[in-house]
């Protein structure tokens, strides 16, 4: 069942429901040029072209999932952000979790060694630290980005940073300048991991408290992961397409309240390149 919800959609597969949203204006933001081919099996390719000769190629199945992305650079050179054989969608009309496949989660580090909470953070480079190490758990094969954001068991494998010095209004998803500068550090992380690897991909998490319906909750907390998304291109450069973002709503309440509560209002990002990009995930797991 899908239906609008202002500029998102939501959708339902096997009694979960989940937000959508366009990512083309921050992709293409820019571009001197987009076009767009159609490719066998109901596939799509969208080439983005932007004025330092950089190419930004995207390919969609039939259901609009991401199964490959890349950047081509000016000198022709390819970094694969994500990639996903296309055998696992072969057939597949409705929704199933990835995470099904997997056994329960098994954590034996730290709390802090897997949950970054910004207010903790004394130095900035603890989050490049933070964010450099391998997943928690081996990776079984690569996912889409569409069936990392859909599955809470296979996010799990990455760590996390919980972004709560980010103050959010009720009701908002705007960012003032002097929350803004609060990214600084872990903006600078990013791009510190970018040097090293241009194809690393962060999902950013927007969250809401559990106030007003669900509907309008999942849009909103999607428009702050997009609006901390836009923020950190626009600020502090990190391109728009090593960023993916979802809404997650009131699903996953920090505090669990039924009332208004700041903390339920965050964003938290997840650096997900070992679950979506073939020669990261290979790395990693040696």
């Amino acid at each position: 069942m899908v239906k609008q919800f202002g500029d998102r959609v939501i959708l339902q597969f096997n009694n979960q429901t989940f937000v959508e949203s366009n990512e083309a204006p921050r992709i293409t933001r820019g571009a001197r040029d987009v076009y767009y081919e159609d490719l066998s099996g109901g596939r799509t390719r969208e080439i983005v072209e932007r004025d330092n000769g950089v190419r930004i190629i995207t390919i969609r199945n039939r259901n609009g999932d991401v199964i490959r992305r890349s950047r081509v650079t000016s000198d022709g050179r390819e970094y694969v952000l994500s990639y996903v054989d296309e055998r696992y969608y072969n057939d597949v009309d409705e929704w199933r979790d990835p995470g099904d496949d997997l056994p329960p989660m098994r954590l034996d580090i730290p709390r802090r060694d897997y949950i970054l909470d910004s207010e903790e953070v004394e130095d900035p480079d603890e989050y490049y630290t933070f964010l450099e190490q391998p997943p928690v758990e081996r990776v079984q094969r690569l996912y889409s980005i569409d069936e990392v954001k859909r599955s809470a068991r296979v996010r799990d494998i990455a760590r996390r940073i919980d972004l709560d010095t980010l103050n959010f209004d009720f009701g908002s998803a705007t960012l003032s300048d002097t929350e803004v500068q609060k990214l600084e550090g872990v903006a600078t992380a990013m791009e510190k991991l970018l040097k090293k690897n241009p194809a690393e991909t962060f999902l950013i998490e927007g969250h809401t408290d559990a106030v007003g319906t669900p509907d309008a909750n999942l849009a909103l907390s999607d428009r702050r992961a997009e609006a901390v998304a836009e923020a950190l291109t626009n600020a502090f450069g990190i391109p728009a397409e090593n960023l993916t973002t979802q809404g997650y709503g009131e699903e996953y309440l920090k505090v669990n309240t039924p009332g208004p509560n700041r903390e339920n209002r965050r964003v938290a990002i997840r650096r997900i390149t070992s679950l979506v990009a073939p020669v990261a995930s290979n790395s990693e797991q040696q």
